[in-house]
């Protein structure tokens, strides 16, 4: 499939980069914290089989630009131009953090979500993980004002998600996109904001995304922590027209190591449970 480098203008005035690739109804990709719409380019090749695709950076990453001072609304004003640029109305897919942004999207942009897919929102609604360290961001955004960005990504990666000091110094070393990952270090913050409130170890708040109509698929790879699971059948009992699924071998890495099975799991949800709007 072709693929078209462009880009939009957010409300603020923040120039929004993305690929659109595909036919098909519109589907927009959210990405998890320090990643870009390169992270998502093998998801996006195999579902432009499908659908119009559109494969962004999120603000303040790649190609996207940044306008202070931050908040969650300003990044669904992203999301918003981005459909509106596509036909007005589409489904949205989000990974990790991610997923929760398009889940605030959902809940705020109303008939313009025909449906959400939200793979592995990292919530924390019980004991299954300790909660988020309340000062966590405080310290990932001292360590980026003094510039020490790969510290700071490293200690999100050991206190934020968990990953063992040695496997984050081995990734470190020998991954590729380590550079890249610190380039976006700054951003971790607004993730943090995304997440606000969820990661407590106490259950989701009952009112945040009542709004939320499109009907929701909250899938975790079934070689994912607990946490995860428990998380994402909390979402399913809290919000109407939403399912948890498990995602038979795949962990929290699916997105980028078993792109395929992301694909074939949204083309179901969205081409075949949801026929009524892919008909329209």
């Amino acid at each position: 499939m072709d693929t078209a480098l462009k880009t939009v203008t957010s409300k603020d005035g923040t120039t929004i980069a993305y690929e659109l690739s595909g036919v098909g109804p519109a589907l927009v990709l959210v990405g998890a914290a320090l990643s870009d719409h390169a992270d998502t380019a093998k998801l996006a090749r195999l579902l432009a089989e499908k659908f119009t695709v559109v494969n962004y950076d999120r603000r303040g990453r790649g190609q996207s630009s940044d306008t202070p001072p931050y908040a969650v609304e300003r990044e669904v004003e992203d999301i918003k131009v981005l459909i509106d640029a596509s036909g007005g109305s589409a489904f949205l897919f989000g990974s990790s953090s991610g997923a929760v942004l398009a889940l605030e999207a959902g809940s705020r942009l109303g008939g313009k979500i025909n449906g959400l897919f939200l793979y592995e929102p990292p919530f924390i609604v019980d004991d299954s993980r300790p909660p988020m360290p309340d000062d966590l961001i405080r310290q990932i955004e001292i360590l980026v004002a003094a510039n020490r960005r790969s510290d700071a990504v490293k200690l999100f990666f050991t206190k934020g998600m968990g990953i063992p000091a040695i496997f984050v110094t081995m990734m470190r070393l020998l991954m590729p996109g380590w550079s890249k990952a610190t380039g976006m270090a700054h951003t971790l913050r607004y993730d943090f904001a995304v997440m606000a409130g969820t990661q407590t170890g106490k259950p989701l708040p009952a009112g945040r995304w009542a709004s939320a109509q499109a009907r929701t698929l909250v899938i975790v790879g079934s070689k994912s922590e607990a946490f995860f699971h428990n998380g994402a059948k909390a979402l399913s009992n809290l919000l109407p027209h939403t399912q948890y699924r498990a995602l038979e071998g795949r962990d929290h890495g699916a997105v980028q190591t078993a792109p395929h099975a992301i694909a074939t799991a949204m083309e179901e949800f969205f081409l075949v449970d949801n026929m009524e709007i892919y008909s329209r």
